[in-house]
């Protein structure tokens, strides 16, 4: 079964890098966050139910604490993070320099993972999360010329990474009576029902038939619900449960490793040499973290 978390995870990987660059073309388009994201996330809650209900999967909440852990759940992840994730994407102007951020995960995930569910990971695995990340910083190296908002953008993407951290951690703890789809499902009906405010005074203010209907904005408002959050995040819940919240959040490093080749190939953004090393010495420090950890004392025992 490992080999198909890994799997999930790398589609995971894939969909999310291809996300950045779907809601910058969005939000190039003047679309508001407030609108896009609701959307996304009633089309992905409702999709998912669709297929638990065909699927006969058991979607009963068992108790009063777990409805709290679902709530907090999709607070955090889609709520605070897409808002979050959306707007520092606004801001820095950069699909490459926001998924870069985002990537800092594995660090507040490892802490997670170590103090909260007791996982061992050791000295390579640490020192992988160390050179990924200074990979990752390599990709950004050349980059000189930033908007008037653009750290700013930063500080909002570290509250979308403590939010993913945090969702990562409530994943985990209903991942073990619920299945992985379930999870996904009510993470993003109880989200779309956080965000109706925002979509009911912002997001329709301007609504544009001609502009928010037309298939320049429909074809990413849709790659965004169904693959991107229905499919990737369901199949990013079934890796959690296999791998584990440290190991499995390391991939999130990846992510922006395929935004930028991703966004260089299809023309949004260009990479200078530097970043192409980055993007080398990142995929150096995934592949130490996923290196299997065995204590010393192992062949005593």
């Amino acid at each position: 079964m490992k080999k198909y978390a890994y799997l999930a995870a790398m589609l995971t990987v894939c969909l999310w890098a291809m996300s950045y660059i779907w809601a910058d073309r969005l939000l190039g388009l003047n679309i508001p966050v407030e609108f896009f994201v609701p959307v996304r996330t009633l089309l992905a809650g409702v999709l998912l139910w669709i297929l638990n209900k065909a699927g006969s999967q058991d979607m009963h909440i068992r108790s009063k604490k777990d409805w709290m852990k679902f709530l907090l759940l999709a607070l955090c992840m889609p709520f605070i993070y897409f808002v979050a994730e959306t707007y520092g994407l606004q801001f820095t102007e950069s699909p490459t320099i926001t998924s870069l951020v985002i990537a800092t995960n594995p660090l507040f995930a490892m802490m997670a993972g170590l103090f909260i569910f007791k996982e061992k990971f050791g000295p390579v695995n640490i020192a992988g999360v160390f050179i990924t990340l200074a990979g990752l910083w390599l990709v950004t190296y050349s980059r000189t010329q930033t908007g008037p908002l653009f750290w700013i953008g930063i500080g909002i993407l570290f509250v979308a990474v403590i939010s993913e951290v945090s969702q990562i951690a409530f994943t985990k703890s209903l991942s073990a009576d619920y299945a992985p789809s379930v999870i996904v499902m009510y993470q993003f009906l109880l989200g779309a029902a956080f965000f109706a405010p925002l979509f009911f005074t912002k997001g329709i203010r301007n609504f544009e038939p001609g502009l928010y209907l037309s298939w320049k904005v429909l074809y990413p408002t849709l790659s965004l619900a169904l693959l991107c959050s229905a499919v990737a995040f369901t199949s990013w819940a079934f890796a959690i449960k296999m791998l584990g919240v440290a190991k499995t959040s390391v991939f999130l490093a990846v992510v922006p490793l395929v935004t930028a080749a991703l966004a260089f190939l299809l023309g949004e953004e260009l990479a200078a040499p530097m970043q192409w090393i980055g993007l080398a010495v990142g995929m150096v420090g995934i592949y130490l973290t996923q290196r299997e950890y065995v204590p010393k004392d192992f062949g005593k025992q």
